[in-house]
């Protein structure tokens, strides 16, 4: 995906966070993708730990090229 971002706003100046949310969100390739985005000013704290427990509930799947760096992260199954 960032291949197509950055072919996107390559050679535009990258002004403001206005600006390079527009072009990643007006990013498209010829097979279909196309990419969602929006500024999210809300301010979070530093710092917060995910348990054990909470990464063990996380489906993850590990890509075949550099497995400790790439992963795939899947939606939960709802129980409910």
């Amino acid at each position: 995906m960032f291949c197509h971002i950055t072919e996107n706003w390559r050679g535009r100046p990258l002004l403001s966070l206005e600006v390079i949310v527009n072009l990643i969100a007006n990013t498209k390739t010829s097979q279909g993708l196309n990419i969602q985005a929006a500024l999210d000013s809300n301010t979070y704290e530093k710092g917060i730990k995910i348990s054990q427990e909470e990464m063990t509930q996380l489906k993850i799947t590990p890509a075949d090229f550099h497995r400790e760096w790439n992963y795939s992260l899947s939606p939960r199954i709802s129980t409910g």
